[in-house]
């Protein structure tokens, strides 16, 4: 009797919002007890709910979520009815006619423990349920998760206070909207709404008796009765919640009696992706979320970013065109095979904006045989690993774009044997002079007394490198900076030594395909750009980058680069079988030495690539003799040979349906005046 007297007091000093010591309470510390509870304050301070957030692509398609609890809040009144009902059915049956608390259930709770000796049964009103997961999403550091959680008298006594505030500056249907959008359904899904997508794949206005019955079933024991891990279990207490829902006259026995005869039908059941691993685009996606994790405007710190993405509710519009992305993808699929020992990859870039469209490689995602988690198109500080390959004599363009810029015309004539002797030869650099004690250079292709367009054609290194000792190494690293090219293991700027035109440095397609886009676009470079919005969860606009670009050369030069590079894909250039259709085409071949890596990057006026093929392993290997591509020996290991299909066949694709348009015809004083050949100099 002192027991029950006991709880009574108790139970009405609280109900009042009190906080006194009381009687007859065997074995608690009732001092401590009225002290925490007297000390805690009014008003419950809750934490933003974690919301999953969505990465989409150019056209609105999902191309994965990030989460640490699946989670998509709703109205109420987005709910069914039934849900509701059943929800406080099988929780708190009194939930509109009780306060903070159910006298009735705390009793009956209370004097179960009393007898037991221990806290065994819980008695909770939904608005206390509510106000214990506010309180463990809220908790930090693991202290306060224990606090939260712990089975005790001054646990419950916390949660009381605290839901007598909750009542008072809520309404019923606010604490039950929140609540129901708080709870865990199981499988890692949180609130209604995720969990109606989920197991159903609908949503939670759309939920049915059985259905719902299944979900409010899923609270007391999310573990324990989640049907993908004991689907009798979780039928037994989906229709205790049915019997409970006839008993309360919510549901007619007849209802409730089919309902009871259903099945549990999770045929439909999906599990929503989290994370870039799971994207239909993991490559892409990990080096979206790789710049975002650098945007200050998402936090402070890298860890608050990375915090915000997974629990923000964020909606992340990236650039990924998947028309586009699935050309590229379409190209390395007609010419590679998942078993291949090299490793190919295309980046697509659209000129004039930065707009990344595409990006896909030839190993799948993962940790397996034949697989990789590195990203072969970008730079090592986001891919981790060695970051990109040298890229042979798609440098050349650079060297190009300084002569053009300097006043030499492209009719411009230089004596280019097989064989140069550069030994000691000074070229001119950004501090000075520098040279190569033993470099006689080769030609793999024509030699003579060569322009400049005959030259690019060929892909005459004899000729380039000599023109390179004309502009001095400054103006063409200098125009590659501007373009965005850098070396992408050091991420410093490109060393300026006498093989500067031939590709020394390592470079990546997306810097590539970027860099050529800006002739394209009449030499108006732009930043890479991979995601255009980020919205939170209210849908505000957070401040995101834009279109970043700049003339980094002039039009007219740009305009003279497209003429010398569109020669190279005209009959007889080495990337003359690449041309189809009627496009404006340019580009330019790369083969470094050895054939460890081989490269075609070109553009029309709208659309622009780069494709490599290389030996990803360390050290470097000779294609030729090593490594395989469409499960066959390589047998052209050139960048026509065997990079060029690649880009061509994903150039196709993906310009398909553009408007057809045009390059710039060059001015006549930069075409120049036809010149007669000399005949090269013996040596």
């Amino acid at each position: 009797m002192i027991t029950f007297v006991g709880v009574s007091v108790l139970a009405g000093a609280l109900a009042a919002g009190l906080a006194i010591p009381f009687a007859g309470f065997a074995g608690s510390a009732t001092e401590d007890l009225a002290s925490t509870v007297a000390s805690l304050p009014k008003e419950l301070q809750t934490e933003p709910l974690a919301v999953r957030s969505r990465v989409l692509a150019a056209d609105g398609s999902l191309i994965t979520t990030l989460y640490e609890q699946n989670r998509v809040p709703v109205r109420l009144d987005q709910i069914s009815p039934i849900m509701r009902k059943a929800m406080i059915g099988i929780e708190d049956s009194r939930f509109y006619d009780h306060g903070a608390m159910d006298a009735k259930g705390t009793l009956r709770a209370m004097l179960r423990n009393q007898s037991e000796g221990e806290v065994q049964q819980g008695g909770s009103s939904i608005t206390q349920q509510y106000v214990k997961l506010s309180l463990v999403e809220k908790a930090k550091t693991d202290e306060e998760r224990h606090r939260a959680t712990v089975v005790s008298y001054q646990r419950k006594l916390t949660e009381l206070r605290y839901a007598i505030a909750v009542e008072s500056q809520l309404s019923k249907d606010q604490i039950l909207e929140r609540y129901l959008n708080l709870v865990n359904f199981g499988d890692g899904a949180y609130g209604v709404q995720a969990a109606a997508q989920h197991y159903f794949r609908i949503s939670a206005k759309d939920l049915n008796l059985p259905q719902a019955a299944l979900l409010a079933g899923l609270v007391k024991n999310p573990t324990g009765y989640d049907p993908t891990n004991n689907l009798q279990r979780s039928k037994e207490r989906r229709d205790l919640v049915l019997r409970r829902l006839q008993e309360l006259s919510v549901i007619t026995p007849a209802q409730a009696n089919a309902a009871i005869k259903s099945p549990i039908d999770l045929s439909r059941m999906r599990k929503v992706p989290n994370g870039c691993a799971s994207s239909k685009y993991p490559f892409y996606c990990e080096y979206v979320v790789a710049k975002l994790l650098d945007n200050p405007a998402l936090g402070r710190t890298a860890k608050e970013r990375e915090h915000y993405l997974k629990t923000g509710g964020l909606t992340i519009r990236t650039t990924l065109d998947p028309r586009i992305q699935a050309a590229a993808q379409a190209s390395i699929n007609a010419h590679t095979k998942r078993t291949d020992t090299a490793i190919a990859a295309i980046t697509v870039v659209e000129p004039g904006t930065g707009v990344v469209k595409a990006m896909v490689q030839s190993r799948r995602y993962g940790n397996g045989r034949y697989e990789t988690a590195y990203n072969y198109n970008v730079e090592k500080s986001y891919a981790g690993g060695y970051g990109g390959f040298q890229n042979g004599s798609t440098m050349k363009a650079f060297v190009l774009a300084a002569a053009l810029q300097r006043g030499l015309p492209m009719s411009h004539r230089i004596n280019s044997p097989q064989q140069i002797d550069l030994s000691n030869k000074p070229f001119r650099t950004c501090k000075g002079w520098t040279r190569d004690p033993d470099y006689k250079p080769k030609n793999s292709t024509r030699s003579g007394d060569l322009t400049m367009v005959e030259a690019a054609r060929y892909s005459t290194n004899t000729y380039f490198l000599q023109l390179s000792q004309q502009t001095g190494l400054c103006a063409p690293a200098t125009i590659a900076g501007k373009l965005g090219m850098y070396n992408a293991q050091s991420l410093k700027p490109l060393d300026q030594v006498v093989s500067f035109t031939l590709g020394v440095g390592y470079t990546t397609p997306l810097m590539l395909s970027n860099a050529y886009a800006t002739f394209a676009a009449r030499g108006k470079y732009c930043k890479p750009l991979l995601f255009v919005s980020v919205h939170d969860n209210s849908r505000r606009l957070i401040e995101t980058p834009k279109v970043s670009c700049e003339q980094a050369i002039p039009p007219a030069v740009a305009d003279g680069v497209n003429r010398v590079l569109g020669a190279v894909m005209e009959p007889g250039g080495t990337g003359g079988r690449l041309n189809f259709g009627r496009y404006d085409l340019a580009g330019k071949t790369g083969t470094i030495q050895e054939n460890k890596a081989v490269w075609y990057a070109g553009y029309a006026p709208n659309l622009a690539a780069a494709a490599v093929v290389a030996d990803a392993s360390l050290p470097y290997t000779n294609l030729m003799y090593r490594h395989t591509l469409d499960g066959k020996d390589i047998s052209d290991p050139t960048g026509s040979g065997t990079a060029g299909p690649l880009w061509q066949t994903a150039m196709m694709g993906a310009l398909k349906g553009l408007p057809m348009e045009r390059f710039v015809a060059p001015s006549p004083t930069m075409v120049g005046k036809p010149t007669k050949p000399k005949e090269p100099k013996p040596q």
